[in-house]
């Protein structure tokens, strides 16, 4: 058997020499980036992650999802690995801040940034009401809807729970602003099924100085002033009550501002008969459509000629210019036109003409005037959202109390 001497060697590694290793090639976190972590204790607020830095790092139970929960269970389990977000530096423990709730806040502005430059139609439930409007929540975020933009009979209050399809009018998401539109999302639906030049049947539902608002089918629709009568007509209360039921026909149906533009002036047998008779108005409302149909049609073939160039004129017809015209011959130009000859232009039309038609509502329309628009301005619908009804994503330090106090 032969024996083995083993000697200690000095290898001249020590614990201090190993630590500076570890330290050397250690990650760097910084807030803002995104790592995967695993689950590997649960607390009761919160939860340990392991990221893989020197000491663990603590994600709070307000962090943990956009949407409000009682317990981490509910979104984490034991050793399981997934993404989370640096929301703070280490502390005085060398502790960092994670956060689920982050990454979701950002995806779900993606989201909604996408549904709104595809014009989609998304359904939500109304959870709050206030003085303003409704509060709703589209992808986890919360969502508010003016209260200009809600068309239903029912109260405010009522709506608690009630399923809406909503539009967009407006995604920031620096601002913290998603308003949406319910009036704007049935406008859409219901002009699917409308036509220009149909006759449809509508209730009064509104007057205004500069018209009528009507109700076909759910949706408003206006029957300007001017699309009233060939007669003129000081005020639309002396043609209209409000629950009056009327025939109307459309004139303009505009998708993207969401308006509807209405006329019984053009279903008139002879001018006035709205103000002398409406009953006949109503009565032959479907004859006087067709005409005029036959009349836009007309029209329509009357411009083809005009769509004729001298390139389509054949080379042996005899194309008269002005170089060809006698010397002698008096060829009149506007500047020869006496002076005193009443030649009328646009400009000369007295202000009081109604050349209005009913998509172009006055200047003066007030302010409470419900017609729907997909420009709104921010500022317009910051004076209907009241104060509290931006979410913003909550700072680590923040109690959970706040976090939901909105809500």
């Amino acid at each position: 058997m032969v024996n083995q001497q083993i000697t200690a060697t000095d290898i001249g590694f020590t614990h201090a020499d190993f630590e500076a290793l570890l330290d050397k090639y250690d990650y760097h976190f910084s807030p803002g980036d995104i790592v995967a972590g695993t689950v590997f204790s649960l607390e009761p607020r919160g939860a340990l992650i392991d990221i893989g830095a020197k000491t663990s790092a603590y994600i709070p139970i307000q962090e943990m999802s956009i949407n409000r929960i009682e317990a981490a269970e509910e979104v984490l389990q034991s050793n399981e690995t997934r993404e989370f977000f640096i929301l703070t530096d280490e502390n005085e423990e060398g502790q960092l801040t994670l956060s689920i709730r982050r990454i979701e806040y950002m995806r779900a502005w993606e989201r909604v940034r996408q549904l709104q430059t595809e014009d989609a139609t998304v359904r939500a439930q109304v959870f709050a009401t206030n003085r303003g409007g409704a509060l709703v929540r589209i992808e986890g975020l919360r969502g508010f809807i003016p209260g200009s933009h809600i068309s239903t009979r029912k109260n405010k209050d009522d709506l608690m729970g009630e399923d809406l399809p909503l539009k967009f009018l407006e995604v920031d998401e620096e601002r913290n602003r998603l308003v949406l539109s319910h009036r704007r999302a049935l406008v859409e639906r219901k002009m699917n099924r409308l036509e220009v030049t149909e006759v449809v049947i509508g209730t009064v539902r509104g007057l205004k100085p500069y018209g009528a608002f009507i109700d076909i089918g759910g949706v408003s629709g206006l029957l300007h002033i001017s699309e009233i009568s060939h007669d003129h007509i000081d005020t639309p209360h002396s043609v209209f009550n409000v629950n009056d039921e009327i025939k109307v026909m459309i004139i303009d149906l505009d998708a993207e501002r969401g308006r509807i533009s209405l006329s019984t002036k053009q279903l008139e047998p002879e001018p006035g008969d709205m103000v002398k008779n409406p009953q006949l108005v109503y009565d032959k409302a479907e004859e006087m459509a067709e005409k005029y149909r036959q009349k836009l049609r007309s029209q329509q073939d009357g411009e083809q000629p005009a769509d004729e160039t001298a390139a389509d004129t054949p080379a042996d017809t005899p194309v008269e210019t002005a170089a060809d015209t006698p010397a002698d011959t008096p060829v009149e130009t506007a500047a020869d036109t006496p002076a005193d000859t009443p030649v009328e232009t646009a400009a000369d039309t007295p202000a009081d003409t109604p050349v209005e038609t009913a998509a172009d509502t006055p200047a003066d329309t007030p302010a409470d005037t419900p017609v729907e628009t997909s420009d709104e301005t921010s500022d317009e619908i910051s004076e209907e959202i009241p104060p509290g009804t931006e979410e913003l994503p909550a700072a680590t330090e923040q109690k959970e109390s706040e976090l939901v106090s909105a809500e």
